[in-house]
């Protein structure tokens, strides 16, 4: 038997360890302190009182300003911009491998083939329905992605991804994003400004156009061409000399104020939002007066329709031209209103043939006169205009009914305009438009492709929150440079 041997003595004594533990975890706190300071330190840094100075992207730019065209209730590809001569020789017929598919709302029949004919359009000979056929004579303008997905079925949450790059309320919109980053070059107008449907708003509502967590500053500015700017106007019994000597009052208060209270972000930030305000009350009404408009503009519009929805419609696209050439970097141009309001927007359940008539007519001269407006004009040089929608529909009838249920598989959305490849189709959706099987895009690799064209990195516009450095793409998107001139 061996005898007994003493252990050997510790690496390090008792009193040495304790030291050592504590300067350890003195250095694990002050790297997290030196992590926290990094991550702080990537995101942009805005002068609050003056939130709006032009900033410079990351690198040039093909587009100075955007123009987003939304269909709100999500738009039917299979009978617009993705045609499938499988699904109208299936006609009938069950969709192989999906024959008992329930989606949204339930059961599924059977493929039923698109409900206005496809024909060639353009040059490059692109098949659009006649649902839309004044914007199929722009096809060569246009790059169409047809491949795009949603990770949800329901209207709410897919408008917030597609607006927002996530489904839950309250992250800010691609335009706070961009006017965040890129602030406004006419100092007398929002930089972001969303124009409301006359007929009402999208489900996800503000949460389309606001601002989340940045600050207030970016958040959009709802406009209309049907609606007054509410309290712009002067009373009449306030005269112009009172009018003047009361601005110079408040301006005197607040230069007394920011100085009283130097640092204060969030006053300087309510200063410049007022100070905005009150040059609003100059520069909206000439922006937003259309009757200087000449008539042969108003009839490529449209705006001169005896349907009154579609006039609307047709003004709301002449005031967001109006509005980027006048500065505005980022116009929200909504089509559609929410569906409690009745059949108001794109959201085909139950007789979509019947639905569709009424809001084609209201989206397609419109948007073709935009687009040919700004192009005559020399605006879609620097103009980028997104055409887009929550999700697609399904390339079968719901059980028991003449609609569409909600599609997340595959749906198409397109761009037109500065730094974008003219007329062609990226990504493909399977021979009945059910999913995209061929160069998928999520939202993200969307919102990556519209930052890039404005100059920006989706991965170094960044925002920290809540211990997080925030994004657009949060931790995902790749530019679809396959779109890009």
């Amino acid at each position: 038997m061996k005898p007994f041997r003493k252990s050997p003595r510790p690496l390090l004594p008792r009193r040495r360890f304790v030291s050592e533990s504590v300067r350890g975890l003195a250095s694990i706190a002050l790297t997290a302190m030196l992590a926290d300071e990094r991550a702080r330190g990537a995101s942009l840094k805005i002068d609050p009182a003056n939130p709006y100075a032009p900033r410079n992207p990351h690198f040039e730019a093909k587009a100075k300003n955007v123009i987003v065209i939304f269909c709100s209730g999500a738009l039917s590809h299979v009978d617009t911009f993705d045609y499938k001569p499988e699904l109208i020789r299936q006609h009938g017929k069950p969709l192989p491998g999906s024959e008992n598919l329930i989606s949204f709302q339930g059961p599924n029949g059977n493929l039923t083939q698109p409900l206005w004919k496809f024909r060639p359009r353009g040059q490059s000979g692109k098949m659009i329905s006649d649902l839309v056929p004044h914007i199929g004579e722009m096809a060569d303008e246009i790059s169409f992605i047809h491949s795009l997905t949603n990770t949800s079925n329901t209207h709410g949450p897919a408008e917030n991804l597609m607006n927002t790059g996530f489904t839950f309320d309250g992250f800010p919109s691609m335009g706070a994003w961009v006017n965040f980053a890129l602030g406004s070059e006419n100092q007398n107008l929002p930089a972001f400004v969303a124009i409301e449907d006359p007929r009402g708003n999208p489900q996800s509502g503000p949460n389309n156009w606001a601002n989340g967590f940045l600050p207030a500053s970016f958040q959009g500015t709802p406009f209309s061409s049907t609606k007054p700017i509410r309290y712009l106007d002067r009373p009449d019994t306030f005269s112009n000399e009172a009018d003047i000597a009361t601005r110079e009052a408040l301006r005197f208060l607040d230069e007394q104020n920011a100085s009283r209270y130097p640092g204060d972000e969030e006053l300087a930030a309510r200063i410049s939002s007022y100070q905005l305000a009150g040059r609003m009350q100059l520069s909206v009404p000439e922006a937003v007066d259309l009757k200087s408009e000449p008539e042969h503009i108003r009839k490529l519009y449209g705006s001169d329709s005896a349907n009154e929805n579609k006039a609307a419609f047709a003004d709301n696209c002449i005031l967001a031209r109006r509005l980027v050439e006048r500065g505005v970097r980022f116009v929200q141009l909504f089509n559609g209103a929410y569906a409690s309001m009745g059949n108001l927007n794109w959201d085909g359940h139950g007789q979509l043939k019947e639905q569709y008539d009424v809001h084609g007519e209201i989206l397609d001269q419109p948007v073709a006169g935009l687009l040919k407006d700004l192009k005559q004009r020399g605006l879609m040089e620097e103009t980028l205009v997104v055409f887009a929608t929550e999700f697609g529909r399904m390339p079968m009838f719901q059980m028991g009914t003449e609609g569409r249920d909600h599609n997340p598989h595959g749906f198409t959305c397109w761009l037109a305009g500065a730094g974008v490849k003219p007329g062609v189709s990226y990504g493909r959706t399977d021979e009945f438009g059910f999913k995209a099987v061929e160069d998928v895009a999520t939202p993200h690799d969307f919102h990556a492709t519209i930052l890039h064209l404005l100059g920006l990195d989706h991965e170094r516009l960044t925002y920290y929150h809540n211990g997080i450095e925030r994004r657009l793409t949060n931790v995902h998107g790749h530019v679809i440079r396959e779109v890009l001139a």
